[in-house]
């Protein structure tokens, strides 16, 4: 294919998808299609919930945007509404324009009624969620504290990825003179933490965020509540992900079959090679290690022994 021919492929699959977004935005106030039971993917961030995220939009029984949704949602709720306190919502926060507009917003992008949606938020408004939408799914990833701790430090070195909300915060980040943007997300006494090791503020997140989805946990219908561990994707990817996708009422086809046996050898995200315990051997075995205790108790809730 010529430089030309693609271009002009291109620039008709803009206008098509452009066309198609029009047309579903007018069926949309024409029809008011209801949201039915849309997936939400919780976790830390850094737990693997890209992973879980991306697979799930595999299935042709889903609408997926196939990107993070942060900006959305902070569009819809300013962070100086509460006073850059925290990302988190509650349902108080929801309101029938909230569901009109979300809804909208993915049958517009997906044509589908029913969607998956994954940011590193909603771990943090799991019961603002339920309130839009009561018949919703939550398919909740948790990691080990060691390695997910160690993700979450390194990720921290890439505020150009996990930052770009942050340019905006009324504070001035300098943490060990080397951190200068404030990543993943905000939640309530995160400003206490603005002059403590980079260790001791990423177990703050991995405690705080783990700590809410499991409150949020006991106000959900047992029906619509799902977990696993990162660690089970990784010995049998197929099994897990068949379990998870049949508990959300979707097919698990020959097709999907395939794409879970080798998944994990596509790098949503991934810094490094994918394998248990990376911690122990990495460059911040020490920092991790002087974080653990921080979140033992958590860890125990979450269904990880002691480290």
């Amino acid at each position: 294919m010529t430089a030309l021919a693609e271009k002009i492929l291109k620039t008709l699959h803009h206008y098509r998808r452009r066309g198609a977004r029009a047309w579903y935005a007018g069926w949309w106030e024409l029809r008011r299609p209801r949201t039915v039971r849309p997936i939400f993917v919780l976790g830390c961030s850094r737990a693997g919930t890209t992973l879980l995220y991306k697979t799930l939009s595999e299935s042709r029984e889903l609408g997926s945007l196939q990107r993070e949704t942060h900006d959305f949602w902070v569009d819809l709720h300013p962070l100086s509404e509460k006073n850059w306190d925290t990302h988190g919502l509650t349902a108080a926060d929801a309101s029938d324009r909230d569901r009109d507009f979300v809804s909208k917003y993915f049958y517009t992008w997906t044509g589908s009624s029913r969607w998956v949606d994954k940011n590193n938020q909603n771990g943090l408004c799991v019961d603002y969620l339920a309130r839009l939408f009561p018949d919703a799914m939550f398919v909740y990833i948790k990691r080990s504290p060691g390695d997910n701790l160690n993700s979450l430090i390194e990720g921290w070195g890439k505020p150009e990825e996990f930052a770009t909300w942050s340019d905006r915060l009324p504070a001035t980040v300098s943490i060990e003179n080397r951190y200068k943007r404030w990543c993943f997300f905000l939640a309530d006494g995160w400003r206490e933490y603005l002059n403590r090791p980079l260790e001791d503020i990423c177990a703050f997140q991995y405690r705080t965020i783990n700590r809410a989805i499991i409150e949020a946990r006991t106000r959900i219908p047992a029906q619509q509540w799902i977990e696993a561990k990162y660690e089970e994707f990784l010995v049998d990817p197929v099994a897990t992900f068949r379990s998870i996708f049949i508990a959300c009422g979707l097919s698990f086809d020959s097709r999907l079959e395939a794409h879970c046996s080798k998944v994990l050898g596509i790098p949503y995200n991934a810094f490094s090679e994918i394998r248990l315990d990376k911690w122990k051997d990495g460059a911040h075995r020490d920092r991790v290690a002087r974080a653990l205790p921080q979140v033992a108790a958590i860890a125990h809730a979450m269904g990880y022994a002691a480290v």
